[in-house]
């Protein structure tokens, strides 16, 4: 793997430098301050001696090999350096050289000849344009870092350099110890993929930490990704969401999605903790390395002030945890050890004059409870406040059974409890907000690992029949498709439609709808009309022969009027559904991660608030349950509010279909059934309206 890389026995250093300050100099300096027991081999062509080591002129001057060689040059002079290096057969190459892929198509070809060279040797690349990498375990600084961070569980990996310098300065302001750290540059080689394999599999850590401002490989990623969280909480910051994923879509579900949508529900599937900013990336990182995961989601609050206390509650109800209920008998017993005035509920109000004994009361009283998941506690700066011996007695009384989070609110005044809280390894936040947070990221983990095992449902299908759909179009380079042949392809992957028929004239619309029974409903079919309602060219619920023929004539007369190039393949005459609660499922085609699946109520809760969930397919059937709960508006769907209750498995299952649909046939790249109409318990949903886009053939 990448033992070579982490755990070297011999360093060279082509482009050491004698003038402190620059990168030559500092990685060699690091290499020895740092305590690196093997072999330091400094190049440069003038020779002579740096730091008490000899310098080679020429890295072919070594007499035996090398398993790690680091290039400080500039770019011109690297590919020339790595051809010098790889005869040296090292397991990997590291270019801290920027001037490459980031500098236009001359560098990124630079960089493919660079990358081919150290491949085509068997060696890994790590760059260009990096930091270098920390192994503490083996005391390995092989960076120009401005400091070595502690020992630790937390191994970080980065895009970018000025990020891993700014965690690396955080960590040592709160005593957080690091396993590794890794500065990928541009990614020519080893990427997050390989460093999610990586760091899963390595003994020394137990969090995985990302800054990534793009993914190379989407369903590499998804699957190293998942390995990785079944393994240890795995958190990333995503920033720099590009443009690859949207374009001018045509439906709802295209539309709604984009790249930060794709990168959301990959994250998502993979159980990845998403961190918005930097703040949460450290915070979430400092809980799941000093505390055990949570169990449930019931938070208990310990503070020294009603308004904190609130603010806490607050966040935990607003961000979907539940505060927890002390238990009666442990409540009474801890309101003997606590003044009259004092609060046993929750919050746990121990007062303004608490003393430490105060905290350690609520939280034994806490810890006891098994109706108490997390535990939060607070402290303000008062008169009587004594921090610093308040943060040791906190630390001395945890269990290490339930995550304890600490937020000591203030400056100066809280700064030597926040020190004794960092010392303890008690995380410790400067907002009951960001600690919440904190618990929710936790929280949201532990339902993830506790997941039931995938397993994806094959529905039987017609599959030839929508090959044969699909083919035709293509060769006719007609990709757009309407209703009619949308719903064909439906009915072949087992989606329940209206029997219907296209009408060429109004007489014969009648007669369809005599023959299919009343009421019917009335749509226009063209491919050069999407939006068939805003153009008047539908009609519903239409009950007799005479308001057939009206509307067919009525409908004609208005596209012809709006759309006068338009052509008319007919109007579909389909027999009405039965009433039900419209909503729309769609699919979307990312470049990066492929089909992802969209759900939303159908109506305003669309149009307007945008309350619709993605998931990458395949999806299970719990993951489509999942789906549904995740918005707003599921409590209509079970009834709630005046509605009646639907069949949220037949929601589940057609969800299940559309995804069994887009992933036989990667030529669908886009898809919406908008509505469908989902009745009662035991009754099949309908698909009432369809559209679908092809990728070109060969495309």
């Amino acid at each position: 793997m990448l033992d070579k890389l982490f755990s070297p026995e011999s360093v060279a250093v082509i482009g050491a430098s004698r003038t402190p300050g620059k990168v030559g100099y500092d990685i060699v300096d690091n290499l020895k301050q740092s305590g690196f027991a093997g072999a330091i081999i400094p190049v440069n062509p003038a020779g002579g001696e740096l730091l008490g080591l000899q310098v080679y002129e020429k890295l072919a001057d070594y007499p035996d090999t090398v398993d790690l060689v680091i290039i400080v040059l500039p770019a011109g002079l690297v590919i020339s350096a790595a051809r010098d290096a790889v005869r040296k057969k090292p397991g990997a190459v590291v270019v801290i050289s920027a001037g490459f892929r980031e500098t236009g198509d001359k560098g990124r070809r630079a960089e493919q000849d660079l990358a081919d060279i150290v491949t085509s040797a068997g060696a890994r690349l790590l760059g260009p344009n990096c930091l270098g990498l920390i192994n503490t375990a083996n005391n390995l600084n092989a960076s120009f870092a401005g400091r070595m961070p502690e020992p630790g569980s937390i191994a970080v990996f980065s895009q970018s350099g000025a990020l891993c310098t700014a965690m690396l300065d955080m960590a040592a302001g709160r005593h957080l110890g690091l396993s590794k750290l890794v500065s990928i540059g541009n990614k020519a080689d080893l990427s997050e993929v390989d460093m999610l394999k990586a760091l899963a599999r390595d003994e020394k850590t137990t969090v995985i930490v990302g800054y990534l401002e793009d993914i190379s490989s989407g369903n590499k990623f998804v699957k190293a990704a998942e390995e990785a969280s079944n393994a240890k909480p795995v958190i990333i910051l995503k920033s720099g969401t590009t443009v690859a994923g949207q374009k001018a879509a045509a439906s709802h579900t295209g539309v709604l999605a984009g790249a930060e949508t794709a990168y959301g529900a990959a994250f998502k599937r993979s159980g990845v903790c998403r961190a918005d900013t930097f703040d949460a990336l450290y915070d979430y990182a400092t809980a799941f390395a000093m505390q055990p995961v949570i169990q449930g989601n019931r938070i208990l609050i310990i503070t020294n002030a009603g308004g904190p206390g609130t603010m806490a509650a607050d966040a935990v109800e607003k961000i979907g945890l539940e505060v927890a209920v002390l238990d009666r008998n442990i409540a009474t017993a801890l309101r003997g050890q606590l003044p009259a005035a004092a609060s046993v509920g929750n919050p746990i109000d121990v007062l303004g004059d608490a003393d430490p004994e105060r905290y350690v009361a609520a939280l034994r009283a806490a810890q006891q409870d098994n109706a108490v998941d997390g535990i939060l506690v607070l402290l303000t700066p008062q008169a009587m406040t004594r921090p610093a011996e308040t943060a040791r007695a906190i630390a001395d009384n945890m269990d290490g059974k339930k995550p304890v989070l600490a937020s000591f609110m203030g400056g100066s005044d809280v700064l030597p409890g926040r020190r004794e809280l960092a010392a303890a390894g008690l995380p410790d936040y400067e907002s009951p907000e960001r600690a919440v947070a904190a618990l929710k990221a936790m929280y949201d983990y532990g339902v993830w690992k506790k997941r039931p095992e995938r397993m994806v449902t094959r529905f039987p299908v017609n599959r030839r029949r929508v090959e044969r759909i699909i083919s035709r179009r293509q060769r006719a380079n007609r990709l757009q498709l309407g209703e009619v042949k949308s719903k064909d392809i439906l009915r072949a992957y087992g989606f329940h439609t209206m029997e219907g028929r296209l009408s060429s004239s109004a007489e014969e619309a009648a007669e369809i709808a005599r023959f299919i029974g009343f009421p019917v409903a009335m749509k226009v079919v063209s491919p050069n009309i999407i939006h068939k309602t805003d153009l008047g060219g539908v009609k519903l619920n239409l009950a007799s022969s005479q308001e057939v023929e009206d509307a067919y004539e009525l409908m004609m007369l208005r596209i012809l009027r709006h759309v006068p190039d338009a052509v008319i393949e007919g109007i579909y005459v389909e027999k009405m559904a039965d009433h039900g609660l419209e909503v729309i499922i769609g699919m979307t085609r990312d470049p990066q991660f492929g089909p992802m699946l969209m759900f939303g109520l159908g109506g305003i809760f669309v149009e307007v608030m945008k309350d619709v969930t993605f998931h990458l397919a395949p999806i299970t059937e719990d993951e489509a349950i999942q789906m549904l709960k995740s918005t707003r508006s599921y409590e209509m769907l079970k009834g709630k509010r005046g509605s009646k209750k639907v069949d949220i498995h037949a929601l589940a299952g057609a969800l299940q279909m559309i995804s069994q649909l887009t992933t036989d046939f990667p030529q669908i790249v886009e898809l919406d059934i908008n509505p469908l109409i989902v009745g009662e318990i035991g009754s099949d949903p309908v698909v009432a309206d369809a559209r679908m886009t092809f990728a070109p053939a060969g495309g």
